[in-house]
């Protein structure tokens, strides 16, 4: 463990000083978050002008699932998005044996090796806005609900990397993920509203069967209904059969890779 966590020290450090060498699209991308965050505040605004509740959820409720939204996106994209970029790159043109030949786990490696330090300033920005919403809260939520309402978020995030990881895995044989991909960014938008909107088989499928509907809305469920355990548990066992068949179908994959070496 110490030293995955030594050698994800070396890893902040050149993306951070990466980053500093591109500092247009450092800026650009903190622009591009804020467009998006007040897009989004606007979006729920103006249905809110017109109904009391949507999916069983106030105005207040719903800012607070959006900062969730927020939190969870920022650290996705921080963390974890640009290595999901490059990883079926990496399988097509066989620059992953690089990766195989390391005394470290691969899957390790492609997950977390490029730590995406424009967009951190987005994280924060992200963070400062869920506290924000909490802070505004009109009912008094506890200290103890509220961190466990971050440490879910946590696991929702965690769980995001995972179903991204299954859409792309595919790609040791199928040598490209362009279709899948575009097919987990429209589900992953279901993640950015309340489950509660969602009713019958649907909601079945986002919460149970690609569960992206639980990622921010069961934490934010979880702090308003108080001690119900239920999403939590819900939230959990999804997140381990969801990792479970991930890193099933990662060994499968690596035994089928053809490296460039074959």
């Amino acid at each position: 463990m110490i030293r995955y966590l030594r050698l994800y020290g070396y890893f902040l450090r050149f993306s951070f000083s990466r980053a500093m060498e591109f500092r247009l699209d450092f800026f650009f991308r903190i622009v591009m978050d804020a467009v998006w965050y007040v897009v989004q505040f606007s979006f729920f605004w103006v249905l809110y002008r017109h109904t009391a509740l949507l999916g069983g959820w106030t105005f207040d409720q719903v800012m607070v699932f959006m900062g969730g939204v927020f939190v969870v996106d920022a650290l996705h994209m921080t963390v974890f998005s640009n290595n999901m970029w490059w990883f079926p790159i990496y399988v097509n043109k066989g620059d992953l044996d690089y990766h195989l030949v390391r005394p470290v786990s691969p899957l390790f490696v492609m997950s977390v090796r490029d730590f995406a330090a424009n967009s951190f300033v987005n994280l924060l920005m992200a963070v400062a806005v869920l506290t924000w919403t909490l802070a505004r809260y009109p009912a008094p939520l506890g200290a103890g609900p509220v961190a466990v309402y971050v440490v879910s978020l946590l696991v929702g995030t965690f769980l995001y990397y995972v179903l991204h990881m299954l859409f792309l895995i595919p790609a040791f044989w199928m040598h490209t993920s362009h279709g899948l991909r575009e097919i987990y960014f429209v589900l992953g938008e279901t993640m950015t509203r309340p489950v509660g909107i969602f009713t019958g088989w649907v909601r079945s499928v986002l919460v149970s069967i690609l569960p992206f509907g639980v990622i921010v809305s069961f934490p934010a469920k979880s702090l308003f209904e108080g001690a119900s355990p239920g999403p939590l548990l819900h939230m959990a066992a999804v997140t381990a059969a969801a990792f479970l068949a991930m890193v099933g179908m990662w060994r499968w994959g690596l035994r089928s890779y053809v490296s460039a070496s074959s």
